[in-house]
C-alpha cells in the first residue's frame, strides 16, 4: 500500500487484563511504536528532530475498538500520515487480526514542538516533506472535548520515573491507564470500552501529583459515556481530557472478554 507502513506483532501475556483481553493502554503503545518506526523510516524520528531542537508530541487521539485481541494473538497495524496543515499533521491507523479482519481504527493529530520553548512550530518551515495518503481511518475534526461536570470517580497518582517517555514527560499510554482507572468498578466489570477520544493539553513531569476525575452518563441500557479530566494537583493546570464510550457485555462476551 502506497505511503502506508506495516507493523506486525504478537500480543504478549503481560499486555492483557484479567479477562485475557488486551489492555487499552497496550494498544496506544502499539500505535505509538508503529508511528515511531514509520517516522524513523521517513527520516523524521525523534532523534532526527532532536538535531533541530524539536520533538514530536501528540495533541489528539481517537480510538475505536471493534474487537479485543487476546494474549498471543497476532495483529497487524497499518499507519500513514493523512494531512499536514500548519502546526499539525494527522496520522491514521487500522489494526487487523491474523485473518485480516479490522479490529480497531484510530486517528491522531501530532505537532513538532520546540524543546526549549515547548511551543509547536510550522511543519513546512522546519521538517522535510513526507508523503501523505488522504484517507482517514476515522473522520474527526477534533472539536474541543467537554470537562466533567460532577465527580463520579476520582483517583490520585504521583508521577514515577517509569511513567516518563523520551520527552521526559508522562507518556500518553500512562494517561490512558490513569483515566480509565477512574471509571467505577460496576461499569468496568459489566461494560467494555468501545471508543475513546483524548485531548492532550499539558505535561506532567516527574514527582507531579495528578488528580484524575470522571463523570458517568448512562446513554442507554447498553451504553455508557464517561467524561474524564486529569489535572496537576500542585498548580491546577489541566493536563488531559478524555471522552470514553462503554458497551454492555453480553454473556458470551463476558466469558470470552
Amino acid at each position: 500500500m502506497d505511503n502506508v507502513f506495516e507493523h506486525k506483532l504478537r500480543v504478549r501475556y503481560y499486555e492483557v487484563d484479567c479477562k485475557d483481553s488486551i489492555k487499552p493502554a497496550a494498544i496506544f503503545n502499539f500505535m505509538q511504536d508503529a508511528a515511531a518506526s514509520h517516522v524513523r523510516q521517513l527520516g523524521l524520528s525523534v532523534a532526527d528532530l532532536g538535531k533541530k531542537n524539536l520533538t514530536w508530541v501528540i495533541s489528539r487521539f481517537h480510538l475505536r475498538l471493534l474487537h479485543y485481541p487476546r494474549g498471543n494473538d497476532r495483529i497487524t497495524i497499518h499507519t500513514w500520515p493523512s494531512t499536514k496543515d500548519g502546526l499539525f499533521s494527522c496520522r491514521e491507523y487500522t489494526i487487523r487480526d491474523e485473518n485480516g479482519k479490522v479490529i480497531a481504527l484510530a486517528t491522531s493529530s501530532w505537532a513538532a514542538v520546540n524543546i526549549t520553548t515547548r511551543r509547536p512550530v510550522r511543519l513546512k518551515d522546519h521538517l522535510r516533506d513526507f508523503p501523505l495518503k488522504s484517507e482517514r481511518a476515522i473522520e474527526d475534526d477534533f472539536p474541543s472535548l467537554p470537562r466533567p461536570g460532577r465527580i463520579d470517580g476520582e483517583q490520585r497518582f504521583q508521577v514515577r520515573r517509569s511513567d516518563l517517555d523520551i520527552n521526559r514527560h508522562v507518556n500518553n499510554a500512562v494517561y490512558v491507564d490513569w483515566a480509565l482507572e477512574t471509571v467505577p468498578l460496576s461499569i468496568a466489570e459489566k461494560y467494555r470500552l468501545a471508543e475513546i477520544e483524548v485531548s492532550f493539553r499539558g505535561e506532567a513531569l516527574y514527582g507531579d501529583n495528578v488528580v484524575c476525575s470522571c463523570e458517568v452518563f448512562p446513554v442507554s441500557a447498553e451504553e455508557v459515556e464517561c467524561l474524564h479530566q486529569l489535572v496537576n494537583e500542585i498548580d491546577g493546570k489541566e493536563l488531559t481530557r478524555f471522552r470514553s464510550f462503554w458497551r454492555l457485555l453480553v454473556d458470551g462476551q463476558k466469558a470470552a472478554a
